[in-house]
């Protein structure tokens, strides 16, 4: 991959990872708030219970991705990015474009989905 896109990726990774970065904050800091409403109705409670576990799913959807993004960079600074970190072959541009910290090629991603496939923590 020329540098020129390498650097486009980088850029686009590292406003995402600030993006999350934020959101994850706030995310945390708003189910920590979630119980300070001291609710007495049972119905208040619950629905304040609802949210506060929403707001954790949300956060650890978000920080899962942080971690994927983080990880990208890392094979940029690596020299590894666009490769599949199953095959090694290079990733299809327009797959990374569209989800550029992916980790798969399309073949390897689609045995992952089906269970076919380990997936790895590099």
């Amino acid at each position: 991959m020329d540098k020129k896109k390498l650097d486009t990726f980088k850029k686009r990774l590292e406003s995402r990872q600030q993006e999350l970065r934020r959101t994850v904050t706030r995310t945390q800091a708003d189910g920590r708030t979630a119980d300070e409403d001291t609710a007495q109705d049972i119905a208040d409670r619950a629905a304040s219970s609802y949210n506060k576990e929403f707001l954790f799913s949300q956060s650890n959807n978000d920080r899962q991705l942080l971690q994927m993004v983080e990880s990208a960079l890392a094979r940029i600074r690596e020299g590894s990015f666009g490769e599949c970190i199953n095959c090694g072959k290079d990733i299809n541009p327009k797959r990374l474009e569209a989800v550029p910290w992916t980790r798969h090629c399309i073949e390897c991603q689609e045995k992952l989905e089906q269970g076919i496939l380990e997936e790895t923590s590099r």
